[in-house]
C-alpha cells in the first residue's frame, strides 16, 4: 500500500473545528479527511537532503554563537573601559589580548570566554568544511556554479 503524508497544518486547522477534541475524535477526523480526499499531500524528504539541511543550520548556529560571545566580550571589557576595535578572527583575538595584558584579573575572567569562542570559530570552521565537500559531490551544486556569472 503506498503511503501518503499529509500536511500536519491543514489536517489541523480541518480537524480543530471539532467541539470536543479527542484523541479517538481525532483519529475519526483523519479517517474523515482520507476518505473525502481532503488532504493536501506533502513531499517527503530525503535522509541525504535532511543531512545537509542539519549541517547547514549547525554552522548557522555556531557562527551565531561565535558572533553573540564575541559581543559579549566586547561588552563586558567596555565595562572597564576597554574598547575592542573593530575585527573578527585573529585580529579580534589578537586586540583582546593586548587589551587583557594590562589587567590580570579581567584576563582571568575574560580568557575562558575567548577560549571558548576560539573552539566555537573551530567547530564552525570544520562544518564549513564539511558543507564544501557536500556540495562539490553534489551534481546540483555543480551545475549552479558551472552558470557563469554575467556583470552588471
Amino acid at each position: 500500500m503506498p503511503a501518503i503524508c499529509i500536511d500536519a497544518r491543514h489536517a489541523k486547522a480541518a480537524l480543530d473545528m471539532a467541539p470536543n477534541k479527542t484523541d479517538a475524535k481525532d483519529a475519526d477526523g483523519l479517517a474523515h479527511l482520507a476518505e473525502v480526499a481532503f488532504y493536501r499531500e506533502v513531499r517527503v524528504k530525503s535522509f541525504d537532503s535532511m543531512l545537509v539541511r542539519t549541517l547547514v543550520t549547525a554552522r548557522n548556529q555556531l557562527l551565531r554563537m561565535t558572533t553573540q560571545l564575541s559581543n559579549q566580550i566586547r561588552g563586558l571589557m567596555k565595562t572597564f573601559g576597554l574598547v575592542v576595535p573593530k575585527g573578527a578572527g585573529r585580529v579580534f583575538e589578537a586586540y583582546v589580548g593586548s587589551l587583557l595584558a594590562a589587567n590580570a584579573g579581567l584576563e582571568q575572567i575574560i580568557r575562558p570566554l575567548l577560549d571558548a569562542w576560539r573552539g566555537m570559530r573551530a567547530r564552525a570552521a570544520e562544518l564549513s568544511r564539511q558543507l564544501v565537500v557536500s556540495a562539490r559531490a553534489s551534481e546540483q551544486c555543480r551545475l549552479l556554479t558551472s552558470i557563469p556569472a554575467s556583470a552588471p
